[in-house]
This record gives structure tokens, C-alpha cells and sequence, in this order.
């Protein structure tokens, strides 16, 4: 694959029959996407290579996946496993979802059988289905409730969720503090890094921050330094873009030594910088003044 490859979006469609999901495909139609309707998972990675491939322009894929049987969501969660992996492409689950008595008067309305209960009750199927379902449910980022959907109202969210007129900015705020002032009421995940060596107990480094040179080459010299470096960057790399899958518009990440001016100041400093390549990052010292206000 060429390096110059932008991100392809791929969108799954799926959800219990009856949802609506063959005019969520008409509508990502309507949006440009490369539709494929009811591609068993089984054939998933072969269609994932073919996108891969360089030579192709297709930047914007929506499949319907749906229900022909439990052992097809097996083979579709193992090609779900995969795709976490995969660093060129951006993929989101789309479950369609209605109440039982809605879905059953559809049935009733279009005379159609439901899949699971060929000739029986549907809502023996519906029943069945949304068992089956439930943790390919679990996995998704966006369900959409059709109950009280008409395909017009349906057409309409969709097309708003998923227009690119409408461009999601995801950012990485790194937030330096010390353990002795608390934890950040609003910090989504956090670090404590007062195991590695303390700048504190060096006399001419104590009056100084991590925004200081010398304090920051103190901090970076150590091999736990690095070794703990190493391992939560490998960290962050794999939980941002879930994170960003999810639909969160930022990521607030807390560093934390004992008072927030040496250790954790330098180590966000290094992190926002790092991660700015691929992020829009922001960086704060919380309590880097806190030694001046006491």
C-alpha cells in the first residue's frame, strides 16, 4: 500500500431486520459512500484488501451486514478484531434498532416473513435476532432507535450525522499536576509517574520546573524514564483512535507527580509534542505555580 493512501471511512450497517436498513444504505448512497448491501462478514477481509489496494480512489464505504445466522457475526466479530489494527482505515458501526411491536407491525405491513421464523410468529424471529445481536450491539458507536422513524426522518439523521459538511475535530489536552493538590475533577485517564527519579531532591534543579532544560534532561535520563515512556506512548496510540471512534471531541489525559512542577510538567511537555504529528494537542501545568502561591 502506498504511505500517501489518505484514511478510508468504512461504515457497517447493521442492526435488527426491520430497522431500516435498507434505506440507511440509500442514504449513504446519497452521500457519496461505495455501498455494498448484505456482504457476508466471512468475505469482509478480502473486501477490506481490495480497498487497501492503492490504485483504488474509494475513499468512503458503507456495508450492510446482516442477520443469516449466528456463525456469520463470529466470523464478523474476528474481522471487527482485525480492523482495530488496521491504521489506514476508519471504521464505525452503525445498529439500527427498533421496539418489538414496532418491528412486528412492519412485517405485518410489507407481509414479509421474518428470517429467523420463515412461515412462524415474527416475533419468535425479532425475539431470537435481538438475542443474537446483543453484543454485536454493545460494539457499536452509534445506534439509532427507527421506532418512531418515518424512512424520510430516518434519511434526514443520518444524512446530518454522517455529512461531511459537519467535520469532527478530535484533540489530546495534557494536563500536568501534583498528587498532593488532587486529581483533575475532569481528567479521562491518568498517569502517575511519581515512581521515577525526583528532580525535587537535586538542590540547583528544586527551584526550577519541567519547562527548564536541565530539569527536563534529569527527568529523561533515567532508564525507567524511558522504559515508562515507551509503554504509554504504545498505550495512547492504541486508545486515542477508540476514543475518537467513540465520538469524543477530546481526550483530557492527566500526568501527575507529587506537586506538579518537575517530573509530570516535563513529561507532558514531551507527550503533547510527540502526539501533535497526528493530533491537535493542548498542554497545561496545573500546579507548576503552586510552590510561588504558598
Amino acid at each position: 500500500m502506498s504511505d500517501n493512501k489518505s484514511e478510508t471511512k468504512l461504515v457497517i450497517i447493521t442492526g435488527m431486520s426491520g430497522a431500516g436498513k435498507t434505506v440507511a444504505v440509500q442514504s449513504f448512497e446519497d452521500l457519496g459512500y461505495y455501498c455494498v448491501d448484505n456482504l457476508p462478514p466471512t468475505l469482509l477481509p478480502k473486501f477490506l484488501d481490495l480497498m487497501k489496494d492503492s490504485t483504488n480512489n474509494i475513499q468512503k464505504v458503507a456495508l450492510v451486514m446482516d442477520l443469516r445466522g449466528r456463525e456469520f457475526f463470529d466470523s464478523l466479530f474476528d474481522a471487527l478484531d482485525s480492523l482495530g489494527k488496521e491504521q489506514w482505515i476508519d471504521e464505525h458501526i452503525l445498529f439500527l434498532d427498533a421496539k418489538d411491536e414496532k418491528l412486528v407491525s412492519r412485517y405485518k405491513e410489507t407481509r414479509r416473513s421474518h428470517p429467523l421464523a420463515v412461515g412462524g410468529l415474527p416475533l419468535n424471529g425479532i425475539r431470537q435476532e435481538r438475542e443474537i445481536l446483543d453484543e454485536l450491539r454493545g460494539r457499536a458507536q452509534r445506534i439509532i432507535d427507527t421506532t418512531n422513524l418515518k424512512p424520510k426522518d430516518l434519511r434526514e439523521k443520518i444524512v446530518k450525522i454522517y455529512s461531511e459538511d459537519k467535520q469532527e475535530i478530535f484533540s489530546v489536552h495534557l494536563v500536568s499536576f501534583g498528587f498532593k493538590y488532587g486529581i483533575p475533577i475532569d481528567a479521562d485517564t491518568v498517569f502517575d509517574v511519581r515512581f521515577l527519579p525526583n528532580p525535587h531532591y537535586v538542590s540547583h534543579l528544586q527551584p526550577l520546573t519541567g519547562l527548564n532544560q536541565d530539569v527536563a534532561t534529569y527527568v529523561f535520563k533515567w532508564s525507567d524514564t524511558q522504559a515508562f515512556i515507551d509503554k504509554a506512548m504504545d498505550l495512547l496510540q492504541f486508545m486515542l483512535p477508540q476514543y475518537k471512534k467513540e465520538g469524543k471531541s477530546q481526550l483530557v489525559v492527566g500526568i501527575g507527580c507529587t506537586g506538579g512542577q518537575h517530573r509530570s510538567v516535563a513529561l507532558a511537555e514531551h507527550f503533547a509534542k510527540e502526539l501533535s504529528s497526528q493530533y491537535i494537542t493542548h498542554v497545561s501545568h496545573r500546579d507548576i505555580d503552586k510552590r510561588k502561591e504558598h
